[in-house]
């Protein structure tokens, strides 16, 4: 059986890559989005195991000392982490892992697995940044403009990313994310894995 491939997306706030996840993940098998660790409580609405796994402050710091966290950060008085043991039992079964964090945790997962592939995700501008921003309604003023400095932070991270999507049509944006997993799915070694009786069998001499 072949490794699945993980997969970092990273993108700054109002790019769109929480819609173009859930669009990718709707046309295409053999992928899963990992669900995070989180010590903040579950908000209205949200599920454990689906939107988060929640656990106490004394778990989470417990699993940070084991070293059972492939990355992991505190915002403000929580902490967030993906769980190591399950993105490698995942890959191990053959299935695609995508992490959904920022640069930060991004270079603590190439530490641990070097062969994720990056991928980043930009808005068309600045200023489609900002409606997408103003658009949710949620927000005041002076929290758009600290969202926005935030971004832009992050945005200067993209060159550590080995491609880059810009979300200006979401279609195209969707598709091509797309056709960056399907292009890694037939890498040599993956289909190697995938395909090896085929392989083997169309190799054999005939008796």
């Amino acid at each position: 059986m072949s490794k699945g491939t993980l997969y970092i997306i990273s993108a700054p706030s109002g790019a769109g890559k929480s819609s173009l996840l859930q669009a990718l993940l709707r046309e295409m098998d053999g992928a899963l989005l990992s669900v995070s660790h989180t010590t903040r409580p579950p908000r209205p609405g949200e599920e454990d195991g689906v939107h988060y796994n929640f656990i106490s402050m004394e778990e989470f710091r417990s699993g940070i000392k084991a070293g059972q966290f492939l990355e992991h950060a505190q915002v403000f008085d929580n902490y967030y982490g993906t769980s190591e043991i399950w993105v490698r039992d995942t890959l191990q079964q053959g299935e695609d892992v995508i992490l959904e964090i920022d640069w930060q945790g991004a270079r603590q997962v190439r530490e641990r697995i070097p062969e994720a592939v990056g991928i980043f995700i930009l808005p068309p501008s600045r200023e489609a940044l900002r409606e997408r921003l103003h658009g949710r309604g949620q927000d005041s003023d002076e929290t758009i403009v600290r969202r926005m400095r935030d971004a832009i932070s992050e945005m200067s991270h993209y060159g550590e990313y080995d491609f880059l999507v810009i979300n200006d049509d979401f279609e195209q944006a969707k598709d091509e994310l797309k056709t960056i997993f399907l292009a890694q799915r037939l890498q040599i070694d993956a289909q190697s894995g995938r395909n090896g009786l085929l392989l083997q069998s169309l190799l054999e001499e005939s008796s």
